[in-house]
């Protein structure tokens, strides 16, 4: 027994067909002829009738099978079909639902009534005429003035179709046999080949290929000739009736979505992958931006781009079979679809698209294999330092200012100089690229749709390990933690590119830009108090670069209580203060790991006397807990002879806590 019984011989037929075997609804499709049949294949759920049937043989197909639904997804113009299946379903007492194509309005074409009508049109007009409505209706066009060398009829390539042409006179050149619907630009070439000036169809829909005829007409300055419905329907869309089907056999969404990389936006960068998706998509996800540049005209657009708000709409909407994302270069370049692929199910297919980096380095003649590539597209960066690091630093801006904003920070850190491509509104017909030193765009207001690619052939390459000479940093009267013990204490802190850091007691900085350096993807803060430390701190931040690097003036731990929460800390004086800085560093991150240097025992007593009141606090956690005492000598010149002159010896202390491993 059949669960829907569904009268097709129509796209949207076919279309609600396949969506009900997809679905495991047991369906059996009728058509009325052997050739209707073809553009479906049977499989478990669907079975195909290939018939014509009158409302009796309607009536007794329904109390046979007795389907839950029976769904009229007739042509509009099967007026007697239509009543005669209303009727059959009535009398069988089984729910009838009428499926519409939808109906389109045109400013410029002429709008008849029935065939005689546009017959009738016709004949008080010159010139020639693509008749687009079949045969079944092509006698009366005979009564149309010169209608064997004037009328081109196109219809369908069967035998007997051939025959009735013949008969009427439609022969030759005058006589199309061909398979529709037809794109817009086969339309257009018929046009154009045939010198018509008008164009005689139905508005049998967007599924029918009706907006691909008027599109071209239009293109090619021809009239289209519109026969109207025979009658006013009342229905649901191919849309609302899978809707309907969703909720009567609670049909669960299970489509296949593919994310796709739309390229930098135009058509021209779209693959033909991409494009053979979108044409097969039934609803198109995406930002306003994104979804726009793909969507084909009919479809359906969500304008949307986060992650869960787009698999929550997908899992609410079964009646989408085949679904597109799309998204924004290529799918795996600064991408929303590592988030995407998290929140969807398993049945997803990537397509990878042309990303900008690709794109844009191609057009100013430039290699990207070696560049630094990064974006600053609402994230942290540090785009300074890469480029004072990096000769050529590739990024994703994504603001009108940010050009003029990384301008600004290039010059006042020394590096005004540096080239910058500037790429806007890449692959668009207002596509702009062009190139100048870093200080001519300070003040520059681009768009927001932009890259960059910076040029520093004078890039100083970061050192491969902890350690500057003292002699890299601008030194005064402030302390400054040697080379020696600064490679111990960077050592022990385990710094990840991301981390963020606090120098508490920073003086002239040496740790602070050591930190900076090896961070490059985080955010270092010099804490410090003293006045003159304090300019110091600032001339080295800006001799080495680091816009990452912030300063903050005050004493700890006050200082520290509206910073960000720390990854690392290291406290090279606290003023006494041992106990409550290393509390609130632990009240705002208690993983956070620490490195404490201290030159006299007394201050070893309170860093360890404040580590055993933070593991009583915090017995929870399994602590690591390191001291180590570094002596270090320096050589020096006396006459002809070298001397060794020894360094106050320094204590290094780590901690941090861990989650503690549960225990069988």
């Amino acid at each position: 027994m059949y669960k829907a019984i569904v009268f097709a011989g129509t796209t949207e037929g076919y279309e609600i067909s396949r969506f009900l075997s997809a679905n495991k609804v047991r369906t059996l499709t009728c058509v009325a002829t052997e050739y209707g049949s073809r553009a479906l294949k049977e499989n478990e759920y669907l079975r195909i009738h290939a018939e014509r049937l009158d409302e009796h043989a309607m009536y007794v197909l329904f109390t046979e099978e007795k389907p839950e639904l029976i769904l009229d997804a007739t042509h509009p113009y099967a007026a007697e079909v239509t009543a005669n299946l209303r009727c059959a379903a009535e009398q069988a007492q089984i729910p009838y639902q009428r499926v519409l194509r939808e109906k389109g309005t045109h400013r410029d074409a002429v709008y008849v009534e029935n065939t005689k009508a546009a017959v009738q049109y016709l004949q008080n007009m010159t010139g020639n005429v693509l008749l687009t409505t079949g045969s079944k209706e092509l006698a009366a066009y005979t009564a149309v003035p010169d209608y064997q060398t004037r009328i081109f009829a196109r219809v369908l390539s069967l035998p007997s179709v051939i025959d009735i042409c013949h008969s009427y006179g439609f022969e030759g050149r005058n006589l199309i046999a061909m398979q529709g619907p037809f794109s817009k630009e086969l339309n257009a070439a018929m046009l154009r080949q045939y010198d018509c000036r008008y164009l005689v169809t139905k508005d049998s829909g967007k599924a029918g290929g009706f907006e691909e005829k008027i599109e071209a007409a239009a293109e090619c300055g021809v009239i289209p000739v519109i026969i109207g419905r025979p009658m006013e329907e009342e229905g649901l869309s191919v849309k609302e009736c899978k809707q309907l089907l969703a909720r009567h056999f609670q049909i669960t969404a299970a489509p296949h979505i593919t994310l796709l990389g739309i390229g930098m936006g135009s058509e021209d960068t779209l693959t033909m992958q991409g494009k053979k998706a979108v044409e097969q998509a039934d609803l198109v996800i995406g930002a306003r931006r994104m979804a726009d540049a793909v969507a084909l005209p009919g479809q359906d657009v969500v304008y949307e781009y986060r992650s869960q708000v787009i698999a929550d709409y997908i899992g609410a909407h079964p009646e989408y079979s085949r679904i597109v994302i799309a998204l924004s270069g290529d799918v795996g370049f600064y991408s929303g679809a590592r988030q995407l692929l998290d929140a969807l199910d398993e049945n997803v297919e990537v397509i990878c698209g042309i990303s900008s980096v690709v794109y844009f380095m191609s057009r100013i003649g430039l290699s990207w294999d070696d560049a630094k590539i990064v974006s600053a597209h609402g994230r942290n960066c540090n785009l300074v330092s890469l480029i004072r690091t990096n000769k050529k630093v590739f990024a994703i801006l994504g603001t009108a200012d940010g050009a003029a904003q990384l301008a600004e920070k290039l010059t006042y850190y020394g590096m005004g100089e540096v080239l910058l491509y500037v790429g806007e509104n890449l692959s668009y017909d207002d596509e702009k690229i062009f190139m100048k030193p870093a200080k001519e765009l300070v003040g520059y207001v681009g768009n927001p749709l932009s890259v960059i690619c910076a040029w520093n052939p004078e890039a100083a390459a970061v050192p491969t390990t902890h350690g500057l000479p003292d002699t890299a940093f601008i030194r005064g009267k402030a302390p400054m933690t040697k080379a020696e013990v600064r490679v111990v204490s960077l050592a022990k802190l385990i710094l990840a590119e991301d981390s963020v850091c606090y120098d508490i007691g920073a003086g002239t900085g040496s740790v602070s830009v050591e930190m900076a350096l090896r961070v490059q993807r985080g955010r270092v803060f010099a804490i410090e108090k003293k006045e003159d430390a304090l300019a110091l701190l600032e001339e080295n931040k800006k001799k080495f670069a680091l816009d990452h690097m912030t300063i903050v003036a005050g004493s700890a731990p006050e200082a520290l209580e509206d910073l960000p929460i720390p990854t690392h800390a290291f406290i090279g004086g606290s003023s006494g203060n041992m106990k409550e800085i290393t509390e609130l560093l632990i009240a705002k991150n208690p993983l956070v790991r620490i490195v404490i240097n201290c030159i006299t025992l007394e201050t070893v007593g309170e860093a360890l006397a404040s580590i055993k009141l933070l593991k009583e606090k915090l017995p929870d956690l399994e602590w690591e807990t390191e001291v180590v005492q570094l002596g270090a000598a320096r050589s020096k010149e006396i006459g002809r002879y070298h001397m060794m002159m020894g360094e106050n010896p320094i204590y290094i202390i780590t901690i941090q806590a861990h989650e503690r491993e549960n225990s069988l």
